[in-house]
């Protein structure tokens, strides 16, 4: 079947925050939308399809946030995957487009999450990670730790356990990416932590110290995606535009269950969605220059350093140790800052963790925003050198990954100087990779739709009209 190739048109994402009541989804959903809508450079009326991005909500919190930029009667989704979320949007919008059912689409991933630790929702039926639970359990026991830190703590356990890792280098890869948050305005916090300082904070679980892990966050980010056919009618998009050139969603093989913790953390699905991807791209792993990768715990980027082919099996702490994953490295792995965020705890944990945090249906569309911006060369503040490939890595436990692949039309790589790729930045009236700004009414009226605008939902009085 012949596909249409695939483009990411705009981004536009919120700066995340912590949870303090204080946001409404409603609210950084419209931003994040209206921001990428004004990216692209286009109106809410060319949108065939939507597609909301959130794990803590009601149904069709979607159409509460799409509608305020018109009732058009389009296609709306609501999407669930876990931490994955946010990419399996981008996912669907990707296989839509790309079979012709859909021309453009504008994914918008948010969240308001609960002040501390997360828990489980539903106490009266079963928790979806109930076996994996039961499993470590009785493998490698259960501690008073949140389960989370436990999981991905003993996967740590175990990497050292083969391959010879210290907790020297899990807190490494800590220092780096707090170190890198400094530069994402975007971030929950740009406080740098040193590796003694990472090393002396409170012990969580196994090699995990509390600065390893992150805090939850409340915010938002939306991504265009567009055709073909909509590119080429769209000439003022060309110049920005970044292809998917490679995607996979994957879930976990029965190796999930073969009593290794590494495995229990979705290794396998990552590695499987990794080689799928590199081969829809046409590339290797040893091409990629800039990576977000999810990194809810320090040990979980250790085992997906590996896991994504970026090293040699069981060879991950060693591009760590040799700061090959930073700024003159030969990757630079979240350059944002990374995700690090508390997943179903359900022991509660006093912590005051600094990093760009997690509002779990946003996360993988604000990484997706941070490698366009990259492929662009707009990241002036913390730009990767030499930008041709980017890659993703987004993953929920439960269990669903997506890795994808981006590419510059142009194929050439970012250098110094480069002039082109400016019609975002005129259009916003700032660079948004490198200052995050709120919206105006005007930004908002400019995007919003002109046939099917509703004037009760955006007045006044319809606005302040919330349960």
């Amino acid at each position: 079947m012949s596909k249409s190739k695939v483009y990411v048109a705009g981004v536009g994402m919120t700066k995340f925050v912590k949870p303090k009541g204080e946001i409404d989804y409603v609210d950084s959903g419209l931003e994040a939308a209206v921001k990428a809508l004004i990216d692209a450079g286009i109106n809410y009326d060319e949108v065939n399809q939507g597609i909301a991005c959130y794990v803590y909500g009601d149904s069709t919190s979607g159409q509460r946030v799409f509608y305020q930029l018109g009732l058009t009667q389009i296609p709306i989704y609501n999407v669930n995957n876990n931490c994955s979320t946010g990419s399996t949007g981008l996912f669907m919008a990707k296989q839509l487009i790309e079979h012709g059912v859909s021309d453009c689409i504008l994914v918008i991933g948010f969240e308001q999450m609960q002040r501390g630790s997360l828990k489980s929702v539903f106490s009266d039926r079963t928790n979806p990670l109930d076996r994996s639970i039961f499993l470590m359990a009785n493998t490698r026991g259960m501690t008073t730790a949140p389960v989370a830190a436990q999981l991905f703590g003993n996967a740590g356990t175990e990497y050292c356990e083969k391959y010879g890792a210290t907790a020297d280098h899990l807190a490494h890869i800590a220092e780096i990416n707090h170190r890198h948050s400094k530069s994402n305005p975007y971030s929950q916090s740009q406080k740098v932590y040193t590796l003694d300082e990472i090393l002396k904070s409170p012990q969580i679980h196994g090699p995990l110290t509390k600065l390893q892990c992150c805090p939850t966050s409340d915010g938002a980010a939306a991504v265009v995606l567009c055709s073909q056919r909509f590119l080429d009618s769209h000439p003022h998009i060309k110049s920005q535009a970044i292809e998917i050139a490679g995607q996979c969603l994957a879930t976990d093989s029965p190796s999930l269950f073969n009593k290794s913790a590494i495995e229990l953390v979705g290794a396998d699905m990552t590695r499987h969605a990794a080689d799928q991807v590199y081969k829809e791209a046409g590339i290797t792993a040893d091409e990629i220059q800039v990576v977000e990768l999810h990194d809810c715990f320090s040990a979980n980027e250790l085992v997906c350093i590996d896991a994504l082919g970026l090293s040699k099996p069981g060879k991950a702490h060693e591009l760590v140790e040799t700061d090959q994953i930073t700024y003159g490295g030969k990757y630079v792995i979240n350059p944002s800052g990374g995700t690090r965020h508390l997943l179903f705890m359900i022991i509660p944990l006093q912590r005051g963790l600094i990093s760009k945090g997690h509002p779990l249906g946003a996360t993988g569309l604000a990484q997706a925003s941070e490698l366009v911006w990259q492929l662009r060369g707009w990241a002036t503040n913390r730009q990767v050198p030499n930008c041709k490939y980017a890659l993703q890595h987004n993953v929920g436990l439960g269990g669903a990954v997506v890795v994808t692949v981006y590419k510059r039309l142009d194929g050439c790589a970012v250098s110094s100087g480069m002039n082109s790729m400016e019609d975002g930045r005129k259009r916003l009236g700032y660079n948004p990779a490198v200052e995050a700004r709120g919206i105006t009414e005007e930004m908002t009226l400019k995007v919003q739709s002109k046939k099917y605008r509703s004037n009760w939902m955006m007045s006044k009085e319809g606005r302040s009209a919330r349960l």
